[in-house]
């Protein structure tokens, strides 16, 4: 098997995946800040890694994969300022309606998931460490700002050095206009703060990940605190800049050997922001296509590269999706062993930078070469073996063709119609036990008058929306 390949942002080339110790791999993941619902930008991010935790692991790595909650924040006060509520009830309530986006987009949960608030002793030991070697300063008002001048190499990351403009304090209290906060002291009346060696206040949100990484996944005498640092292309310049930095500064390693960013999202064209009003929720959207749907849409178009959202896409996309449950209704689902070429074909894509267009065509080519087999011969038990291997691999790397395919093709009928297309299949199957075929005729008729076909199978009668 040929070795895994990734686009490294900070080289901005493909490089050979080789991690620092043999058959691990520590990934962490930025996740989100809690103070909203999810949108499809978190929901393309956690998915894009979600896939490369999912290969990594088949191809034989113990992967140890971080996704932080981010839930102290400016965001989350003025939250709490707006509705009365306390940074927990936000954040708690936030944080489980994200898990609970991720849970229906059929998105692993982390190994780790750490929290912010529950790390404010190890971001305050590596305020210390920058402080003891004249990396950072604390200004009059109490503020702890990394001093950019400190570290020559800054912008080597991102090839960026612009100013930080997301500053609270005028520049006069900064050295340099392109210093960023480490520590904000607690104000008057402020609703959240913490104690520290440097006064009370709270972390700035760039020093949350460097202190989460070294904690979670750093190891004695290692060169990197990790070997993938992946999150959004938005995050890439000043925060994940800002992040290799502080590390780099307080401790004898760099925060990342590898480092992956995902497009981003636009709405119809638009790039998708807060400012723009046109961040589309991920529940919006899983009131329209199940959440598998979704998942393989914005799995579809490669990782780096920029998505337009749209609902005619989205919709091309579950009808392409529909093609694995229709042969997944015609092979035998419980092998495991997917046939060679096919194996070969999909891993040789995914292995290069999840190329996924690649391996939707080869999915797409073993779908239509399966039905063609079982189209000449319905009981060719090999080949229902076979293909049935070749789905199970498309579920094990790439997260999808999990449902049952009958189930699956009933997704937006609600429980009453449920309840009442079930009856009439029930009074069909009985009219067929007493022989009464013509009452059974007239139910089918009725269940296709309403969109509904009905397949007898060997043990049981299914249906489906047509």
């Amino acid at each position: 098997m040929k070795p895994f390949v990734l686009f490294d942002s900070h080289l901005k080339n493909k490089v050979e995946f080789a991690p620092e110790f043999e058959g691990e791999a520590r990934i962490y993941v930025c996740g989100p800040t809690v103070y909203d619902d999810s949108h499809l930008g978190h929901a393309r991010s956690a998915i894009s890694f979600d896939l490369l935790r999912r290969l990594l692991s088949h191809i034989g790595y113990k992967v140890t994969f971080v996704r932080n909650i981010t839930d102290i924040d400016d965001k989350i006060l003025n939250k709490m300022a707006q509705t009365g509520k306390s940074l927990e009830e936000i954040t708690n309530f936030y944080s489980d309606r994200y898990q609970s986006d991720l849970e229906a987009l059929g998105v692993l949960p982390p190994t780790i998931e750490p929290k912010a608030t529950e790390h404010i002793a190890q971001m305050s030991e590596l305020i210390a460490r920058l402080l003891d070697h004249k990396a950072a300063y604390q200004t009059q008002n109490g503020d702890i700002y990394f001093d950019v001048t400190t570290y020559p190499q800054y912008g080597f990351l991102s090839g960026e050095t612009q100013e930080d403009t997301q500053t609270r304090v005028s520049t006069e209290q900064k050295r340099n206009s392109r210093d960023f906060a480490l520590w904000k002291s607690a104000k008057e009346n402020e609703a959240v703060s913490y104690d520290s060696p440097y006064g009370r206040g709270r972390p700035g949100w760039h020093l949350e990940c460097s202190a989460m990484a070294q904690t979670h996944l750093f190891r004695s005498g290692a060169k990197y605190a990790c070997d993938i640092h992946a999150g959004g292309s938005d995050l890439f310049f000043p925060h994940h800049e800002n992040e290799a930095a502080q590390t780099k500064c307080a401790y004898d390693n760099s925060l990342s050997k590898y480092w992956m960013h995902n497009g981003f999202v636009r709405i119809d064209g638009q790039k998708m922001s807060k400012s723009l009003n046109n961040g589309f929720f991920v529940k919006e959207a899983l009131k329209l296509f199940p959440g598998e749907a979704l998942r393989f849409y914005l799995m579809s178009i490669h990782y780096r590269a920029g998505l337009n959202y749209n609902y005619n896409d989205l919709n091309a996309s579950k009808k392409r999706l529909d093609r694995i449950y229709r042969l997944k209704k015609r092979v035998d689902s419980q092998n495991e062993q997917a046939e060679a070429i096919f194996k070969e074909e999909l891993l040789s894509a995914m292995l290069d930078d999840l190329n996924i267009s690649k391996t939707l065509a080869a999915i797409d080519e073993m779908i239509s070469r399966g039905n063609d087999i079982l189209d000449k011969n319905e009981k060719d038990k090999t080949a229902k073996a076979v293909f049935g291997g070749n789905l199970k691999l498309i579920r094990d790397i790439l997260g999808v063709g999990l449902q049952d395919p009958y189930e699956w093709f009933q997704w937006g009928i609600d429980e009453e119609d449920k309840k009442a297309i079930e009856k009439l299949v029930v009074d069909r199957a009985v009219a067929k036990a007493n022989k009464d075929y013509q009452k059974a005729d007239l139910i089918r008729e009725k269940l296709n008058a309403i969109g509904v076909s009905v397949m007898d199978l060997s043990d049981k009668t299914v249906w489906e929306k047509l």
